[in-house]
Parts: C-alpha cells; structure tokens; sequence
C-alpha cells in the first residue's frame, strides 16, 4: 500500500482521475468534487472526525428572513437574482433547485466568504458551520431548512479499484474492520478487580446487583485467581475456595470510571485495574457486508 497525502481537493480529483483507489475525506468534498460520479462510493460513513455541517447564513440585520421559504419570499427577480456565495457550487445548485429558487447567481471566493455580504458582493452565503463563531463574529445567522448538508470524515474507494485491482477489497476489508474496532473502544476503558466470592457465579451475582455498568458488553467476565501456598516460586498452585477472591473483568465508559470503582468496593471488590482500549473487535462488520453487497457479491474469498 502506497499512502499519499493531499489536500481533500487533490484526493477527490485524483479519485475521479484513477490515480487513488481509496480517500478520506470529508463528506462535503465527497459530495461536491464526486459529482455523483458513479465509480465512487463511501465505504465508512462515519469516521467521528471533523464534523461540521454546510448551511445557508443571511444578515442577522434581515430580521424578517428567518427561513427558507422567508428567503424566498424576498422578491428575487432575473434582474436582481439572489447572489449566493460559495466553494461549493455543485451542491448549492442542487439544494437550491430543489428548493424551488428560481433566480440564483453562484460565486465562488477566495479566503473567508463571510465577510462577503458586509463587502456588498453577495446576498447569502453556503458554507461549512462548526460551531457557529465565525457567523456571528461576521453579523451572518443560520436559517430554518438551510441545513444542506452534514459531514464528517468518511473513507471512500473507487468501486472500479475495488472490483478489479487485485488486493484492493482486501485491503478495505481489513481497514473496516480495524476502524469499526477502533471506534467502537474509543472512550472506553477496561476494568479488572478481585471480587470475594463462593463461586464465579456468585460474584457474578453481585455485578448484576450492582447495575448495569458493572455488565460489560455482554456481561462480566469472571475468572479464577489460583495462589501460591507454599511459597513464591514453588510451582504448587491451589484454586479458590469459599470466601476466597475471583477475578472479574470489565468495559465501562471513560466518564464513568469513578462510579464503576465504588460500586465494584460496594460488591466486594478490590485491587481494581484500569486500563484504556485500543480495539474491540465483534462480529463481522455490518458496513462490510453491506459494500459486499453494493458491490453484487455474495461472499470474498481472500485471504
């Protein structure tokens, strides 16, 4: 595997061109610079980075346009067209069409767009929105139904790649399932502590008494602690007996570690181990059998 890289731009045209089997890159370039071209697919929605949302913002100071049917109730006209801002051209010609604008003009802008309407060079602005800041630093609001488009980082392939390059849907295979396993621990941390108890099933009991944080993912793991009696290195190792402690393993959330620990004191529990997860690796992921099937496969047989 060869990794390059780009700015998103690049990514998406070098997609487009052939040159890159797979991208991450925002859903909103995906959109914009795919064009829905058919050869291009996203194979993981979801890569809980970079989200932010593109929107339609007019003047604060245009106290009677409120939404998208008040914008369109303005009066836009072919000689006066509402003029819209934007880097994303493709996608504001379709929202706005459907939308039913009849008078639009696009531009697109070097730098900072929202500073556009106070300059007198546009009407409106279409433009990505994270936390809102820069809006209203420049006197721009959202507006109701001016919600185009939500994005966040997303992997991406070329379905051509995927279909015909040898290596390339193994490949994918194996980065779906390590990053559906890296997000799924992703805040979690494992928990281990000695419980007292006359049998696992009795700690387990205890466990479940105490909620279901102390559950796990589908449910605690109860091992055996054996103890030297003879003396360290003696090799002569005797299991648990009644009152004696066993073993119980854990996930819990990383902001609720603390309330984990007090209730594991309360059932008996001591010697507690906290450690974060890295991965946690389930069942076959549901987003690769849903490429296989976008794909018209069955099954794949690689290795």
């Amino acid at each position: 595997m060869e990794v390059w890289f780009q700015r998103a731009s690049d990514v998406m045209r070098k997609m487009r061109s052939g040159d890159l089997d797979l991208g991450i890159v925002g859903y909103d370039m995906f959109v914009e610079l795919g064009e829905g071209d058919p050869d291009l697919m996203v194979v993981h929605d979801a890569l809980n980075f970079g989200q932010c949302h593109l929107a339609v913002a007019v003047p604060q100071g245009w106290d009677n346009v409120n939404s998208m049917d008040d914008l369109k109730a303005v009066g836009w006209s072919a000689q006066r067209p509402m003029r819209v801002v934007t880097g994303y051209t493709h996608i504001a010609k379709e929202f706005f069409a459907k939308c039913n604008f009849q008078h639009v003009a696009l531009s697109t802008a070097d730098g900072a767009l929202e500073a556009a309407p106070a300059m007198g060079s546009a009407d409106v602005i279409l433009d990505l929105v994270s936390s809102g800041t820069t809006l209203r630093e420049n006197n721009l609001k959202q507006i109701k139904g001016g919600r185009v488009l939500e994005s966040q980082g997303v992997l991406v392939a070329s379905r051509n790649a995927l279909l015909h390059r040898e290596g390339a849907l193994e490949v994918v295979r194996d980065m779906i399932e390590r990053l559906e396993a890296h997000l799924r621990a992703e805040g979690q941390f494992v928990i281990t502590a000695n419980m007292r108890g006359s049998s696992p099933e009795d700690v387990a009991s205890k466990l479940a008494a105490g909620g279901p944080l102390l559950a796990g993912l589908q449910g605690p793991t109860i091992g055996s602690i054996y103890n030297t009696h003879a003396g360290v290195g003696s090799g002569d190792l005797k299991k648990p007996s009644p009152g004696e402690f066993f073993s119980a393993t854990m996930c819990v959330p990383r902001n609720q570690i603390y309330q984990a620990v007090k209730q594991l004191r309360n059932a008996g529990g001591s010697g507690v181990l906290v450690s974060p997860l890295t991965y946690i690796f389930d069942e076959e992921p549901p987003r690769w059998r849903k490429l296989l099937t976008r794909l018209g496969m069955t099954e794949f047989n690689g290795k």
